[in-house]
């Protein structure tokens, strides 16, 4: 058991019948009344977000989640492969799991997969990912980098915001917790 008064970003714990992470949370003292935790779970299982408020000092019960590095190898139909790197170890995980994940991942990349007693919960990201332009409008001279955005394809499909100056056939770095451009690779 874990008193919510040590709740911090990251964490897991179990609660409602679910698992879930801590996304955010705020300690509130108010000038009348007793003090509680507002925060931002996120359900490991179907990936729902949901915002709860906890009394202060109440306890939850805080899940041991492994994180087990896995290799992303293919796809086949609405099923996705992926291999333990040491053991050779498969496991297939539906696309509905992963339908986020599935817009930064590539063939051969590293992942973490996120496990509950045995269960598998999903798939884990690294913080960002590096990504080919596929599909974009063609820079026009004089567009500076500050100047605004473009939407922009990706090799995985997925749509960003790009600035002017960025080309098809340009590496960028995305970071995937928003799908957002942070700079050229």
């Amino acid at each position: 058991m874990i008193s919510v008064n040590e709740f911090r970003t990251g964490l897991t714990i179990e609660t409602d019948g679910g698992i879930w992470r801590v996304m955010d949370f705020q300690h509130v003292k108010p000038g009348k009344g007793a003090a509680f935790v507002r925060s931002k779970l996120r359900n490991l299982r179907t990936g729902a977000i949901q915002e709860k408020t906890f009394r202060a000092g109440e306890k939850v019960e805080r899940a041991q989640i492994d994180n087990k590095t896995m290799q992303y190898l293919y796809a086949t139909g609405n099923t996705h492969v992926f291999m333990d790197s040491n053991s050779y170890e498969q496991i297939e995980l539906p696309a509905s799991q992963i339908e986020y994940e599935l817009k930064f991942l590539q063939e051969n990349m590293q992942v973490h997969i996120i496990m509950y007693n045995g269960e598998t919960l999903g798939v884990e990201l690294p913080n960002t990912v590096e990504l080919e332009v596929i599909e974009t409008d063609p820079g026009i001279k004089g567009d500076t980098a500050s100047g605004g955005s473009k939407p922009a394809k990706m090799e995985t499909g997925l749509v960003v915001q790009v600035p002017f100056f960025v080309n098809a056939g340009d590496k960028l770095v995305i970071n995937t917790s928003d799908g957002s451009y942070v700079s050229r690779a």
